[in-house]
């Protein structure tokens, strides 16, 4: 009978350290804007790493769930263009990083608006949406510090047709081999 108690104790508690280290570490993400179109739709369900950026600083090019820059309590779906330090400036739709211009394979739509060049205060990122002509975005004038990024965009899990991998589009490579 000590046995058995132990045993269920045991496994009660690796329960629960599991249960508290997935809640640390993934959480998933329903996408209700269109500020992503086409490459992320409402009601796609995205499981979100949280423990990422424990390790290393987001990268340009990663999609990140973050919060509301407004204030409201509700997370948002983009993707991260300019890093701390950085100038980014949008010329008739083209999108300049430290004034190389950016190729950007996962923009569908062309989109016309420009952007006065901005740098990019320390601890702080410039986000852009893919569907550009109606996301509210850094190009609207908000910047957010790191600790509002909820992790990075890892899976996407629903609808069952649209499962996997959510695409990696390293931006950072261009910007090192053009020597800026």
């Amino acid at each position: 009978m000590k046995s058995l108690v132990r045993e269920v104790l045991i496994t009660v508690v690796l329960a629960l350290v599991i249960f508290f280290l997935a809640r640390a570490t993934i959480q998933t993400y329903e996408v209700f804007q269109t500020s992503m179109l086409p490459n992320f739709v409402p009601g796609e369900r995205v499981v979100v790493n949280k423990a990422v950026y424990w390790f290393g600083g987001p990268k340009r090019g990663d999609v990140v769930i973050l919060k509301a820059p407004s204030g409201v309590e509700e997370n948002w779906i983009k993707r991260i263009i300019g890093l701390p330090g950085d100038t980014v400036e949008i010329i008739a739709g083209e999108v300049y990083v430290n004034g190389v211009k950016l190729d950007e394979p996962y923009i569908k739509r062309n989109f016309s608006y420009s952007m006065a060049k901005e740098t990019i205060p320390p601890d702080n990122y410039f986000f852009l949406g893919d569907n550009r002509d109606v996301s509210n975005d850094s190009s609207r004038g908000w910047l957010m510090p790191r600790k509002n990024l909820i992790g990075k965009a890892w899976l996407i899990s629903w609808p069952p047709s649209d499962w996997g991998v959510v695409p990696a589009y390293n931006l950072n490579t261009q910007l090192v081999s053009t020597g800026k």
